[in-house]
């Protein structure tokens, strides 16, 4: 069958077809045209002659505003908590490895004698690195040669603990004194102090 051709110059239907259906807008399109419009008729309905927004627009501007740095500042607080959390994690897990690594290191002693009392400490200073270290003098006060292991400890100005380090000094004389320095095994910051934790002599 031939198409007709209508006045005004467009093209005829088939007889007997029913009236073409026209697409209307999606569901999400006619969300998004309705929230369009809502703010439209907000921001027009604020417009007065001298371009200025009326009371009511700019208060609820300002409480948009409001709202919107406070979600900012949640936000920038959740992140920095979160990024303190993880840090303090890493810290622990570190301080753990230490402990157990001393543990380790003083059990391995066998017929190890207590030696607290033959080990003094010097001040805390940054090493090269970034860690910190601790001069250690040990006066061997007995009538033969020992040789030390001495466990030294780092602690923030709280008392908490930051790092520990085990060390081993070769066999000092009787009545002599040996040097040595204990460093921390990764950087630490802030009032640090040291202290022997303990020291066994064999």
């Amino acid at each position: 069958m031939q198409r007709r051709i209508v006045p005004g110059g467009r093209i005829g239907s088939r007889p007997g077809a029913g009236p073409a259906r026209r697409r209307g807008p999606g569901p999400r399109l006619a969300a998004v045209a309705l929230v369009a419009a809502v703010l439209g008729g907000v921001a027009l309905s604020g417009c007065s002659s001298d371009s200025s927004p009326s009371p009511a627009v700019s208060s609820a501007l300002q409480s948009g505003l409001s709202a919107a740095a406070s979600a900012a500042q949640s936000l920038a607080s959740g992140a920095t908590s979160g990024a303190a959390s993880v840090a303090a994690s890493v810290a622990a897990s570190a301080v753990s490895s230490a402990q157990a690594a001393a543990s380790s290191a003083l059990s391995s002693v066998k017929g190890g004698l207590d030696a607290k009392s033959d080990i003094s400490l010097g001040g805390v200073t940054p090493a090269s690195d970034g860690r910190l270290q601790v001069p250690l003098t040990v006066k061997n006060g007995g009538s033969q040669a020992y040789q030390y292991t001495v466990q030294v400890n780092f602690k923030d100005q709280s008392g908490n603990l930051l790092d520990v380090v085990v060390l081993t000094v070769p066999e000092v004389a009787a009545g002599g004194t040996a040097q040595s320095t204990a460093t921390s095994n990764r950087t630490l910051s802030g009032n640090v102090t040291a202290e022997v934790a303990s020291a066994l002599r064999y």
